[in-house]
């Protein structure tokens, strides 16, 4: 490493010893010993660091030299004097001082002169002459701006002592310790890793200077907004496009071509100036049903645009101030006759979308979307819990009339969708009676408890408590409701994983997060809701069981453990060579199987007494599970022990 390498020995050395005749020299006594320009070269014709770095090569070919260059010299000790490495003063200095005119001009100098050169500049924001990075760019989007071109632009980035921890105190060379007591700022390297460091993983994208571009940002107004750096990089098909507003103002304007860079003309050393423009740069085809889909490393967000119009037209781009974006993972997509991804990309219109493939999923199921709106909006949740205390029938009649219609319409689409011939009719009927159970059982809950039965009592009351203060009993099981028979559209046999799946492939369940959080739950209470309706969904008829009577609970309990996604609501987990579950969410996985036997059995056409017996049968078998649950110590195997009637092996105590 060289020190202070600007100081050129040549130049310096005469100025301050042998001073031209006529200037009178920096040193007075000096004066007498004056010699010309031309005697000078003739006694030193190189400058040492020419003949280090000529020495070096020769004798020890495998050193790296680094030099420390300033005053806008950086050029010069790669061009001339040969350097391997050359710090860039005027990163730092010109993009904090916001010059963004004067670093463009820089990097375009560079690069008509030889784009190679780049590749030697080692980027910094601070160093221990000067100010912190965080003294200097702050810690806000003007730092992470700077620092996102660090890592993106060829060369070696560097990082400073304490820079991503955010030290303010400045280190001098001859410091053995600290002497401010700073913390680092965890936020801060939260940031980091969140926009930064992945970057830095792939730096071998943005390293070379192959097929790296510098664009002009073309204002609207027709000017080249110098404050706006933007360029890319690409290494095979692997491209990445970054842009930065380095100016406390709006910028919005169009990437279309490159600035001129120089490339061998095939004659020798011979160069000669060419521009790219972007969509050479990205190296996308020119094609009106091809479609570029890419991703923004800093917002997470992915965008689409027509490969043609980007030939055409270039890529419209607006950035607040210091704002950035790095655009990656960049895909090809051939559109299908139906025309989906042009449909997608006209809605779009240059916004961007978590998953395009989703959005591209929502483009196609919006009919089906459509069909299924309607009957999952907040007003039919509120209309369910007062019709429920209605007493005035025949307005029950006509709600439960409009609703049954809307699902009709479902169905219809629904059986268009999975191409079937089946007739919809019975799935309608089945809703109908499913809404109506849902309907009638708070009121009908008093005719599952004759005077006499304290089990019916306990029975009720656990219905009651869960009716009254599980706020998300009412979403559930509507939503159960509307998706629990769409299956048998399609399968007879399968029906309730079919409806399962689609909760997930044709996302209704993000439809449903949506509108639950409109009726007033949580985004965490509205995924958890979501979750409760895929279970429910594949519990109907969970009492079912073959074999002797006495084994039922211990059967459907073992069934029901093996389903992937009770294991998931009950926190199932192995830990220290146990198979635990969650104590309070067994619980309220008890309410929901109950309510399912409620709602089972009020849907039958039995008379009351024989709906009760058949509803307390099941009722056992839920008692049964929840008296073992404390003595499990709520692991799987005890629970399934005790339900068997095993005395289960020694427990460790406690609760995972």
């Amino acid at each position: 490493r060289f020190d202070a390498a600007m100081t050129l020995t040549k130049k310096h050395y005469q100025r301050l010893w042998f001073p031209e005749p006529g200037t009178g020299g920096d040193i007075p006594s000096r004066a007498e010993h004056g010699m010309t320009k031309e005697e000078f070269d003739r006694h030193m014709p190189k400058e040492l660091w020419r003949e280090v770095v000529d020495r070096v090569a020769e004798e020890v070919p495998d050193t790296l030299l680094l030099a420390e260059a300033f005053w806008l010299m950086e050029s010069y000790f790669v061009r001339t004097l040969g350097m391997h490495r050359v710090y860039n003063s005027a990163f730092m200095n010109m993009l904090k001082n916001e010059e963004n005119d004067k670093f463009r001009a820089s990097l375009k100098n560079t690069l008509a002169f030889n784009p190679e050169i780049l590749k030697r500049f080692v980027n910094f924001m601070n160093n221990p002459d000067e100010e912190t990075a965080v003294v200097q760019f702050g810690k806000g989007d003007k730092y992470f701006g700077v620092c996102t071109m660090m890592v993106t632009l060829p060369g070696l980035p560097m990082f400073g002592h304490g820079q991503v921890e955010g030290f303010a105190e400045k280190y001098g060379m001859e410091y053995r310790k600290a002497y401010w007591n700073e913390v680092p700022d965890e936020e801060l390297i939260r940031r980091h890793e969140r926009e930064i460091f992945p970057l830095m993983r792939r730096r071998y994208l943005f390293a070379e200077v192959e097929n790296f571009l510098l664009y002009d940002f073309e204002a609207p107004e027709g000017y080249v907004n110098e404050n706006v750096f933007a360029y890319s990089n690409r290494v095979g098909k692997e491209r990445g496009l970054v842009v930065y507003n380095n100016k406390f103002e709006y910028a919005r304007g169009w990437l279309r071509r490159s600035v001129p860079f120089s490339v061998k003309t095939g004659a020798g050393e011979e160069r000669t100036l060419v521009t790219r423009t972007l969509a050479e740069g990205l190296d996308i085809p020119d094609d009106p049903n091809c479609f570029l889909i890419f991703r923004d490393q800093v917002s997470g967000l992915e965008f689409i645009r027509n490969c043609q119009d980007l030939h055409r037209n270039g890529l419209y781009v607006e950035l607040g101030a210091f704002k950035y974006q790095v655009f990656l993972d960049f895909r090809e997509e051939w559109d299908d006759e139906p025309g989906h991804y042009r449909r997608l990309h006209d809605e779009l219109n240059g916004r961007g979308v978590p998953d395009m493939e989703e959005a591209l999923r929502e483009t196609y199921l919006r009919p089906l979307h459509q069909a299924f709106t309607p009957l999952a909006e907040a007003n039919r949740l509120q209309q369910l819990a007062e019709f429920r205390q209605s007493e005035n029938p025949a307005a029950v009649e006509v709600w439960l009339n409009e609703v049954v219609g809307q699902y009709r319409y479902l169905a219809e689409t629904v059986r268009h969708f999975a191409g079937s011939e089946r007739d919809p009719e019975s799935v309608v009927e089945k809703f109908r009676a499913e809404v109506g159970a849902l309907l009638r059982l708070p009121r009908s809950l008093e005719s599952f408890r004759p005077p006499a039965s304290r089990k019916s009592g306990w029975m009720v009351k656990q219905l009651q408590r869960h009716l009254v203060e599980n706020p998300l009993e009412r979403p559930v099981m509507w939503a159960w409701a509307l998706l629990r028979h769409l299956g048998e559209l399609v399968s007879e046999t399968d029906a309730a994983a079919v409806s399962r799946s689609w909760l997930d492939e044709w996302l209704l369940g993000k439809i449903l997060w949506r509108k639950f959080q409109e009726f007033g739950l949580s985004e965490v209470q509205s995924g958890r809701a979501v979750q409760i309706v895929g279970l429910l969904i594949q519990l109907d008829g969970w009492w079912e069981s073959n074999g002797a009577k006495h084994q039922q609970p211990y059967r459907v309990l073992h069934r029901l453990l093996e389903l992937t996604e009770v294991q998931s609501f009950l926190g199932v987990n192995h830990y220290q060579g146990v198979l635990w579950f969650h104590r309070e969410s067994f619980l309220e996985w008890l309410d929901w199987l109950l309510e399912l036997a409620a709602l089972d059995a009020l849907s039958e056409e039995v008379d009351p007494e024989k709906r009760r017996k058949v509803l307390l049968e099941r009722y056992d078998i839920l008692r049964r599970w929840e008296r073992a649950l404390e003595p499990s110590g709520y692991q799987v195997e005890s629970l399934l022990n005790l339900v068997r009637g095993r005395v289960p092996r020694t427990q460790s105590n406690g609760s995972k």
